[in-house]
This record gives C-alpha cells, sequence and structure tokens, in this order.
C-alpha cells in the first residue's frame, strides 16, 4: 500500500483571522459547527453531541471523562485521511485545552480541501451493437 505524503494543517489552530466566518460561527455557536464539520466529513451530524452529553453521562456513573471523545475522533480522522503531520498526544492535547479552535480549524481544512479537490473523469466508449 502506498503511503499519502503528510502535509501541514492547511492554516494553524489559531489562524482564525483566515476565515472569520468560521470564527464567529464556532465563537457564537460551536455545538453547529462541529455538527456542520461532522455533516462535511461524511459523518453523523449529531455525533459532536456525544461532547455535551457524554461527561454528563459518565459522571453520573462516576467515571469522568477529561477527553471530548467526538473532536478527538474528528480531528484524528481528518489527520489520517489527508495525510497531516500530527501525534494522537497532540490531538488529545489540542481536543482538551482548545475544543473550539480545533473545530475551527477542522472546518478551514475541509473548506481547503474542497476547493483544492480535482476531479478527474474517464469515459468509457459504449461499445457499437451490430
Amino acid at each position: 500500500m502506498a503511503t499519502q505524503p503528510t502535509t501541514n494543517w492547511s492554516t494553524g489552530l489559531f489562524d482564525c483571522c483566515d476565515d472569520i466566518s468560521t470564527c464567529c460561527y464556532g465563537f457564537w455557536c460551536c455545538p453547529c459547527l462541529a455538527c456542520t464539520v461532522s455533516g462535511k466529513f461524511g459523518e453523523n451530524r449529531c455525533l459532536p453531541l456525544c461532547d455535551i452529553l457524554s461527561p454528563a453521562i459518565t459522571s453520573s456513573l462516576g467515571i469522568p471523562l477529561c477527553v471530548p471523545p467526538a473532536v478527538l475522533s474528528m480531528r484524528v480522522a481528518i489527520r489520517h485521511r489527508y495525510g497531516i503531520k500530527g501525534s494522537l498526544c497532540k490531538d488529545i492535547a489540542t481536543s482538551c485545552f482548545c475544543e473550539w479552535c480545533s473545530w475551527c480549524q477542522m472546518n478551514r481544512e475541509l473548506k481547503h480541501r474542497k476547493e483544492n479537490t480535482t476531479v478527474i473523469v474517464n469515459v468509457q466508449p459504449v461499445p457499437a451493437r451490430y
């Protein structure tokens, strides 16, 4: 299996000024942005709600939950799909301490990847029937 060359994120974690609309969307309604990012990536739009509900449910059972599961899993999946440099430790730290910035960065990355996608269409001729 050929390995995909590794690249950096198209924008930095704190590069909110690169896309003011995403920054405002994330600031005023981060759960909505998270659901949008999840949908754009092809996952269930309700997946980020785990970040809101999981701590409440697990803490009621006496199990502390420190890492938001949706932002972490989405960040790792985006990194792997696009061959972005990073590590699980960095993803955990980013998910725990910069969750809003992480959702904004992932949205900017998906926008960047969508804009730079090249589609090659190869149409095979239909055989003539005699």
